[in-house]
């Protein structure tokens, strides 16, 4: 008989609080995710991800020994030499430029969320769970705040709830959230987004290549 048990995904934590990393173990288990190792700087995470090749990185931002910018270097390395690797990163401040750079690299599994949002585990294990299916996850304040800064080019053709629908498409939601969060249809969503598409004369592909280009095209990069 074939085994038809679903393989257990591993993961690797980059973070050098201690306390917080302890959390994130918690979680991730939680989650049914494997935690092959858990890590406190840059250089041990990629040591850590070429030894076991995780389905999943959740990377500080800012780790030793400068505590700049160590974590999203270290992420765009990962998803350079190891592509099948999704990375969830994590910040203690609203960086939108680091999101920028990370989604430029390549746009599937890769999210980036306020560590304040893991005290909320439910929705944090469904941003986890996302992320690591090859999707996006966008912490909101990010998007908001790419929302006030970017004010010209064809975005400015978008009415305010096709504003407010491409905002959600960013953080990584689908039809079915985006529908749930502003309490309306899946239909009226997909008009929402056809709109969207046609509004930003996006180059003609296959439907959820456009809506990658449109989220691309929204935070400006």
């Amino acid at each position: 008989m074939h085994d038809l048990t679903p393989a257990v995904r591993r993961a690797v934590i980059a973070e050098d609080s201690v306390l917080l990393r302890v959390g994130l173990v918690k979680v991730l288990e939680t989650a049914g995710f494997e935690v092959a190792a858990e890590v406190g700087d840059a250089q041990a995470l990629l040591t850590a991800v070429a030894e076991h090749r995780p389905d999943l990185a959740v990377v500080d931002v800012r780790m030793p020994p400068g505590f700049t910018d160590e974590g999203v270097r270290a992420a765009l390395e990962i998803r350079e030499r190891w592509p099948d690797t999704a990375v969830l990163m994590l910040s203690q401040y609203v960086e939108e430029r680091y999101a920028a750079n990370l989604l430029a690299s390549n746009t599937s599994g890769i999210g980036y969320l306020l560590k304040q949002r893991v005290a909320d585990v439910e929705e944090f294990i469904e941003a986890l769970r996302r992320v690591a299916d090859g999707g996006t996850a966008l912490d909101p304040q990010v998007v908001a705040q790419l929302l006030v800064r970017r004010r010209s080019d064809p975005l400015e053709r978008l009415t305010e709830r096709e504003r407010e629908v491409l905002a959600l498409m960013a953080e990584g939601r689908s039809n079915a959230g985006i529908a749930g969060a502003l309490v309306v249809s899946e239909s009226a969503v997909a008009k929402h987004i056809n709109n969207i598409l046609a509004k930003l004369d996006l180059p003609k592909a296959d439907a959820d290549h456009r809506r990658v280009l449109a989220v691309l095209r929204f935070l400006g990069v």
